[in-house]
């Protein structure tokens, strides 16, 4: 196993649990407190944070998804699928989340200075720490068939169960992924199959959307042969971050913190408002 990165030895690491919040807790929400915690965290005034969170039948779009020619028909799609839909504000395309899906966050300082790239390579190594009793296999490259492909997708035998991607707010950076532990891969990956070719019905577009193929992804479970649960994951992850950081902390946001969330997700409820809007 390769040298940790050093982004993964703060000399304190907050750890904030989210991901027992139940189905009313929104994504809209979740990407409010990770911008919150990035500028705490850019402005020195938080350690490194870690943040798991779970959401409950949940399709994230990107900004290119709610441009898709028949949008508004492909949306209609996921809700009678009983899927509720929100458009992120960090990078990539669309991820099905449901409650055998693991979001972590891990929040660094200096996005300034810290080239975007180590930001990912960091998230990399945790990941491929975090199950080396289980697999040396993870691999990071695009799954370019999976949704929402990017470099570093995380796949074992080209499979993919987890994507990264990477939002930077003033000087904290935000590097998110969602892991997809329990469940069917290829379940996720068709739901999101027929959207995009309901959203498309082969319609030019510049704009190049993923041909998704479900075979080439996959859940932890079913590419282990394991039976983890979310709940065994979340104890993974603060087990390894009570080895590699020199002090844990629990706190909640406060202060400042709230005041950013609360800014941050009005922004956000206006943003999917105006969006959504258009798709209607």
């Amino acid at each position: 196993m390769k040298q940790i990165h050093h982004l993964l030895r703060p000399d304190t690491c907050r750890f904030i649990d989210q991901s027992s919040m139940g189905p009313t807790f929104s994504a809209l929400q979740s990407f409010a407190v990770d911008d919150a915690l990035a500028i705490s965290v850019g402005e020195q005034k938080s350690p490194t944070a870690a943040r798991l969170w779970v959401h409950h039948d949940t399709i994230v779009l990107g900004i290119p998804d709610a441009r898709l020619p028949h949008i508004s028909e492909a949306v209609d799609y996921l809700k009678q699928e009983g899927y509720q839909v929100v458009v992120r504000n960090s990078g990539g395309l669309a991820v099905a989340l449901d409650e055998g899906v693991l979001n972590l966050s891990l929040i660094f300082p200096d996005s300034k200075k810290v080239n975007i790239h180590e930001g990912y390579e960091a998230m990399v190594d945790f990941i491929q720490h975090l199950f080396a009793d289980l697999t040396d296999e993870i691999e990071a490259y695009e799954i370019t068939r999976s949704y929402c492909p990017g470099t570093y997708d995380l796949s074992i035998d080209g499979k993919k169960f987890a994507g990264i991607s990477q939002r930077r707010v003033k000087n904290g950076s935000a590097v998110q992924i969602y892991l997809d532990i329990t469940g069917s891969g290829a379940a996720r990956a068709s739901l999101l199959k027929n959207f995009y070719e309901i959203g498309l019905k082969e319609s030019p577009t510049r704009f190049q959307y993923p041909n998704i193929d479900p075979r080439v992804m996959a859940s932890l479970n079913e590419l282990l042969g394991a039976d983890l649960t979310v709940a065994d994951v979340r104890n993974r992850i603060l087990f390894q971050l009570n080895d590699w950081c020199g002090k844990i902390i629990t706190d909640s946001l406060e202060g400042e913190e709230i005041d950013h969330f609360t800014k941050r997700f009005e922004q956000m409820i206006i943003r999917n408002k105006k969006a959504l809007e258009q798709i209607e």
